[in-house]
């Protein structure tokens, strides 16, 4: 970054001043000063490069994500952040075992799989049966059960591509549902087309069911397909008959295991019982190194956090609390401890958002606030809309580490960032730090920087 982001930014808000919100013209320039700054900063990126390169995939309830928090208390107490501390919690704890599989017959050739979070093992010998197709979720529920009974269940459902990330959650059903649905069918295993864009030969894996919901159902042994070789084993079976397919699952479940929540915190001054919440979550997936799900996160709010207390020695008005979740991946685990812990001060919750979308730079601002308190929270994104992103609705989720604390009433907002190519990179063994535009991390850092500042300082209520 150079001296051109601060005189590029500094016009474009100017023009966005005939625009403002209800918050003091003062502090908005203010904001806007701070954002300028942090958008010639490399601390988010190297904080990604940091996390990724001594630490890596860090798998929930493993020692490689106890390795991630022992990581960021030390980053965040060096960066001078105050009240740093881990809150644990337990948890099951799944690892990925042997994966495999091949076309037996007719044609003879190896597919690429991976398993999908909470699968169920094949067994070392694995299973080989005749495969059976349906194009969706919905398919597999219609379908009769002796249509289904001895055969591997394969769910070749594709994903729509979008810059919001909206194709995800249709595309991911079958990843959380199919292989319960298939074991109530009696097929012997579930093959799912992968829940994901790229026509790379990577396997996006997954969680199943969430660790937070109930239900003693295990499902049969279920696994993700590339999409190329999705394609091959849609075409031989529309074209040329039936097909035979072995795969080999050996994943193995722990009944318990620890995980934990990382909290820091710049204290507030006058409203230091008022907290702004920003986080991310620190565990990840472990076929990549977790650079853009979730590192770029952690990098962007950590990073926009240390330019507010920097520009803030006295501290702001209200306390902002960093949250670098444990255990997201395997169901929102982290998040539900957190509610759970903090329940009695949940009123006291301004407003929070997280950064769990890659890197990509910001092009929306959005609420879920009171309707008549829209437009005070949407004063909070007036610099993030000086750097190119448009006043989005107010059916913001925050991101998914805030469902339960927004269903306790927390008012959330989105930073939303362009997904277009996230789901290419999202769950596979391509998340990886090169994937990552320093810039990009510094724009996201400039617009959180702002946000945090604004709601940290102004008077606004949410709720």
């Amino acid at each position: 970054m150079s001296s051109r982001f601060s005189l590029v930014f500094t016009l474009l808000f100017a023009t966005s001043l005939a625009y403002a919100q209800p918050i003091s013209p003062r502090l908005e320039q203010r904001a806007a000063a701070l954002a300028g700054k942090a958008g010639e900063d490399n601390l988010g990126y190297a904080l990604v490069e940091s996390l990724t390169t001594e630490v890596g995939p860090r798998l929930a309830g493993t020692e490689a994500e106890a390795r991630a928090r022992e990581w960021a208390v030390d980053r965040l107490r060096s960066l001078g952040f105050s009240h740093v501390r881990v809150e644990p919690f337990e948890l099951p704890v799944w690892e990925r075992g042997v994966e495999w599989a091949q076309i037996t017959d007719p044609y003879p050739q190896p597919l690429v799989i991976t398993a999908l979070g909470g699968s169920t093992p094949t067994g070392p010998d694995g299973v080989e049966a005749e495969v059976t197709a349906v194009a969706s979720l919905e398919q597999l529920s219609a379908a009769p059960p002796e249509n289904m009974k001895g055969k591997i269940v394969f769910v070749d459902e594709v994903m729509t591509r979008t810059q919001d990330g909206s194709g995800y959650g249709v595309a991911a059903g079958k990843r959380r549902a199919a292989a319960y649905i298939a074991e109530e069918k009696g097929a012997v295993a579930v093959l799912i087309r992968s829940v994901g864009t790229s026509q790379h030969r990577f396997a996006h894996t997954g969680q199943m069911r969430r660790l937070t919901e109930d239900g003693a159902v295990r499902g049969v042994p279920a696994a993700a397909l590339s999409a190329p070789d999705a394609d091959q084993l849609q075409r031989i079976l529309a074209s040329r008959g039936s097909v035979t397919l072995r795969m080999v699952l050996t994943p193995q479940q722990r009944p318990a295991g620890m995980s934990g929540n990382v909290i820091a915190e710049i204290p507030g001054t006058e409203a230091a019982d008022e907290i702004v919440l920003v986080g991310a979550h620190l565990d990840s997936w472990d076929l990549g190194t977790g650079a853009v799900d979730d590192g770029a996160g952690v990098g962007i709010v950590v990073a926009a956090a240390k330019q507010v207390m920097d520009a803030m020695p006295e501290g702001p008005r209200r306390t902002v609390r960093i949250v670098l979740f444990g255990a997201e991946e395997v169901g929102l685990v982290g998040a539900q401890a957190y509610a759970q812990a903090h329940a009695d001060e949940l009123e006291k919750h301004i407003v929070a958002s997280e950064s769990d979308f890659g890197a990509g730079r910001i092009w929306r601002f959005e609420t879920n606030v009171a309707e008549d308190k829209i437009d005070a929270a949407q004063a909070l994104g007036s610099v993030v809309r000086s750097l190119g992103a448009a006043r989005g609705g107010n059916n913001a989720s925050g991101g998914p580490d805030m469902k339960y604390i927004r269903e306790a009433g927390v008012p959330v907002v989105g930073l939303k960032q362009n997904g277009w190519d996230y789901f290419d990179l999202h769950h596979t063994p391509n998340d990886t730090l090169d994937k990552i535009d320093p810039a990009d991390i510094a724009h996201n850092v400039a617009a959180w920087s702002s946000f945090i500042f604004l709601a940290a300082n102004a008077d606004g209520y949410y709720r």
